[in-house]
């Protein structure tokens, strides 16, 4: 029998791996840091998007202006400015005309644009400190310092036209006055003045545009976040935009129609469908009391009272909301009306509202929201001896809790007890009369709504089952 050997990761595959998962690591903690950092609306993010392609061309160009241009011309002029310096000191020593250097003045005027005077011999000035520019001021200094050969002194901050070098020599001081130009670029702001307000054009004409974009793009979200809250679009919406944003809004009005057509349909056939069975349902009661009382009757009207609530349910849950409009509703009142039919049940009903709820206002359609929130008051006082409504508002939200001290529902089926005819085996679901559409009714309601309905454990040791809704 052959042994197969088993490969060992050598040292280095050990390491590759190890720096794999660090950048993977490294990559997502940044990828983390910009989705928080990073605007989360369209318009803040189309901005972004136009504005850093802007902001990145200009940041490459002037550095390429001031490295390739700019610091050039100005080494350029600087070292012109330096030689001319240098020529004129160099005739100063080799002059053989004592005292006399009008010449000498008239050619570094008329023919180098220099201001030339010779002073007596001296200390030269205190260095100056350097301006806040100083790639100007040092630019000047290398090439003097270069050419020049002997202790100067220089001021480019003094006057903001001229440029003063003084040059000591043995026996005198030569001070050179020349301008602004001669040594720097003079033109250089201008660039800079017209690519700033080139890009502020630019940037003022993207916000306006993309504003008039984007504004068809928010007001379709909000009619279709309305539109799915139960509540009705503006009358004032209609598509507008780009192309491809119209074509979106329209749709949206289209589907919204066909959706209202098919509600009405269905709630139309659902209300024919009830009245021809509930006649049915009656002529049965009305058979029936014909009968003479007896165990085989009495069965026979408790399985009639079965069937009609059964049918009651089932026509609930395909009927929905009914198509009902959301109007302005005082939650208080609601909840009392709640509270108060709960007492037929037997079980101890008890409603908290915090203070600043019990003056809420919200849009809501009533009477479904009503069925919704009273089948679960139902279903915790059929396992339970005491239920406790609670309701609050967190943020954009509405919360209305129920609490009951039945037995519970195990973690693994709260989710399963939302779907129609799902029933436990367990005590809470032992009674005959329950079709498992309550729940299933409950969350369709709240969802049409724009909310949702969560199962979870109660402090009083049963279920709490809360219903959350946007404001």
């Amino acid at each position: 029998m052959s042994v197969v050997p088993t490969e060992t990761p050598t040292p280095r595959a050990t390491l590759l791996k190890g720096l794999q998962s660090h950048f993977e690591d490294v990559r997502g903690r940044v990828a983390r840091v910009l989705a928080d950092v990073l605007p989360k609306g369209l318009y803040a993010r189309s901005l972004i998007i136009i504005i850093a392609p802007i902001v990145v061309l200009e940041g490459v160009i002037a550095f390429a202006f001031m490295e390739s241009h700019w610091q050039r011309v100005t080494r350029r002029l600087s070292e012109a400015t330096a030689r001319d310096i240098a020529a004129l000191v160099e005739l100063y020593q080799d002059y053989q005309h004592d005292d006399d250097y009008g010449r000498l003045i008239e050619m570094a005027r008329d023919h180098l644009n220099l201001s030339m005077q010779v002073l007596p011999a001296g200390d030269l000035p205190a260095p100056l400190p350097r301006p806040f520019f100083a790639i100007l001021d040092r630019a000047l200094q290398n090439e003097v310092q270069r050419y020049v050969k002997k202790p100067f002194w220089l001021d480019t901050v003094g006057e903001s036209r001229h440029v003063e070098i003084r040059v000591r020599t043995d026996d005198a001081v030569l001070r050179f006055v020349a301008t602004r130009s001669q040594t720097y670029p003079s033109n250089s702001h201008i660039f800079l003045l017209w690519m700033v307000g080139t890009s502020v054009i630019l940037l003022t004409v993207a916000i306006l545009f993309l504003r008039n974009q984007i504004k068809p793009i928010l007001r379709l979200a909000e009619a279709a976040d309305a539109f799915g809250k139960g509540r009705p679009v503006p009358d004032d919406f209609k598509p507008r935009g780009a192309r491809e944003v119209r074509q979106a809004a329209q749709a949206f009005l289209e589907m919204r129609d066909r959706i209202k057509t098919h509600v009405e349909q269905r709630t139309t056939m659902l209300a024919g469908v009830s009245h021809d069975l509930r006649t049915v349902l009656t002529r049965f009661k009305l058979e029936m009391e014909l009968l003479p009382d007896g165990p085989e009757a009495n069965s026979l009207r408790a399985d009639v009272g079965e069937m009609q609530q059964m049918l009651e349910d089932y026509l609930a849950f395909a009927k929905g909301d009914g198509g009902e409009e959301a109007k302005p509703t005082r939650l208080r009142l609601l909840l009392e009306e709640i509270e108060t039919e709960a007492q037929v049940y037997g079980a101890q009903v008890e409603l908290k509202m915090r203070r600043k709820t019990q003056e809420l206002e919200l849009p809501l359609k009533r009477h479904a929201f009503k069925r919704a929130v009273t089948n679960l008051v139902t279903n915790a006082c059929r396992f339970g001896d005491r239920v406790v409504i609670r309701a609050a508002t967190e943020g954009e939200w509405l919360r209305v809790e129920v609490d009951d001290d039945g037995p519970g529902i195990a973690a693994g089926e709260r989710e399963n007890v939302f779907r129609p005819f799902y029933r436990l085996d367990h005590a809470r679901n032992q009674d005959n009369g329950n079709t498992g559409l309550g729940l299933a009714i409950s969350r369709d309601i709240a969802k049409s709504h724009g909310g949702d309905i969560t199962l979870g454990e109660s402090s009083m040791g049963g279920l709490r089952a809360v219903i959350s809704v946007p404001l």
